[in-house]
C-alpha cells in the first residue's frame, strides 16, 4: 500500500489525509479555475471515495455552478484563504484536492489539460513542463 497523500492549507488549520490513488490529475484552465487561483490555471488531483478521505479543521465553503452546469463546491481555510479541496454534487463520492496543498508536490502527476479552449497565451507552456499531454477544450467524459 502507498503512503496517504497528505496535504491542507498555509497555516495548518486545514488538513487531509487520503488512502489510495488519485483517478484523475489534471490542469484546468476554465474562467472559475483561473479566477480561483489567481493565475492561468489551477491543478488538481481526484480521489474516487470519500470514504478514503480525512479531513482535519473546519473549511469554509463557496458552492457555484461549474461549465457543465452542475453544482461544485470549493472548500478554502477560514484563517488563511487557501483553497484545499473540491467536492461535487453530481458526483458526490469524488474528492479533489488543489494540488498546491499537497505535503509533497512530487505526488502532483498530470494526466491532461482541460479547458485548453480557455487557455490564455501566457499560460499555454504545457510543452516543456508536461510534454504529451493531452489537451481538451472542455472536461473529458469518461
Amino acid at each position: 500500500m502507498t503512503e496517504p497523500y497528505t496535504g491542507g492549507c498555509a497555516c495548518g488549520a486545514l488538513r487531509y489525509e487520503i488512502d489510495g490513488e488519485p483517478v484523475f490529475s489534471n490542469h484546468c484552465h476554465c474562467d472559475d479555475c483561473r479566477h480561483t487561483s489567481g493565475t492561468g490555471h489551477a491543478s488538481y488531483m481526484t480521489f474516487p471515495s470519500r470514504d478514503k478521505v480525512r479531513v482535519a479543521g473546519v473549511a469554509s465553503t463557496f458552492a457555484m455552478t461549474g461549465d457543465s452546469g452542475n453544482r461544485k463546491t470549493k472548500a478554502f481555510c477560514s484563517a488563511c484563504g487557501s483553497p484545499v479541496y473540491l467536492t461535487f454534487a453530481a458526483m458526490p463520492d469524488l474528492f479533489t484536492v488543489n494540488a498546491g496543498s499537497l505535503d509533497d508536490p512530487t505526488r502532483f502527476a498530470p494526466q491532461a489539460v482541460t479547458y485548453g479552449k480557455r487557455a490564455r497565451e501566457w499560460d499555454r507552456d504545457w510543452g516543456r513542463a508536461d510534454e504529451g499531454l493531452p489537451v481538451f477544450d472542455t472536461m473529458p467524459t469518461p
